[in-house]
């Protein structure tokens, strides 16, 4: 199937707002194209392009592409898995470029994964029981990593915090040097000795 697209010149298709309950267009598959279901066509590429994180029409019907090749069933692109994995990204709101690709990625490998843990439940064979159960870990593993990198960043920008008071209790240790705590890590930038300075006797 061809899913070629209409389209004219690479433009922004929104500012940087979303536009709050406002429900994405469908998407319709014909035989040889796709087509954006919405009776204002600028406005249906604007909200699909908000749904998606895309910040132009090269990038929403690229990713429209390619979600429609990932939503087939037995080669054929599928009307209802697409409009399930659009549904599932604008919940996510992707809010950049890295955002949408890996969103785009996280439903894609759901969807696959959902196929081999259907595939699970259908065979009676041992050996195939065996092959999609690996495959369904992979991708399982996969979709989880993909969403701690999702998570890891969106709180890239998160602000470090400096401590540069420091109260030692008897018996306890200080570090020589600027204390620097991150969300999930703590760094210690020791003095010129290289060394740690403890209270102990």
């Amino acid at each position: 199937m061809t899913t070629a697209l209409e389209r004219h010149i690479t433009t922004p298709l929104a500012a940087n707002h979303r536009s709050g309950d406002a429900a994405p267009p469908r998407v319709r598959l014909y035989k040889r194209r796709i087509a954006i279901s919405h009776p204002d066509p600028q406005a249906g590429e604007r909200l699909l392009a908000e749904a998606l994180g895309a910040v132009d029409r090269d990038a929403l019907h690229g990713l429209l592409r390619q979600l429609v090749k990932a939503s087939a069933i037995g080669q054929k692109p599928d009307e209802t898995n697409l409009a399930f994995m659009i549904s599932t990204i604008r919940s996510i709101a992707p809010k950049d470029s890295i955002e949408a690709l890996l969103v785009s990625q996280m439903v894609s490998v759901h969807m696959a994964a959902m196929r081999c843990a259907c595939r699970l439940a259908c065979t009676d064979d041992l050996p195939q029981q065996e092959t999609v159960t690996r495959a369904l870990t992979r991708l399982s593993r996969t979709f989880a990593a993909q969403v701690e990198a999702l998570s890891r960043h969106r709180n890239s920008d998160e602000r470090a915090i400096t401590v540069q008071n420091l109260s030692v209790q008897d018996g306890g240790r200080a570090i020589v040097g600027n204390v620097t705590q991150h969300a999930n890590m703590l760094v210690a930038e020791t003095g010129p000795s290289g060394t740690r300075q403890g209270a102990n006797p």
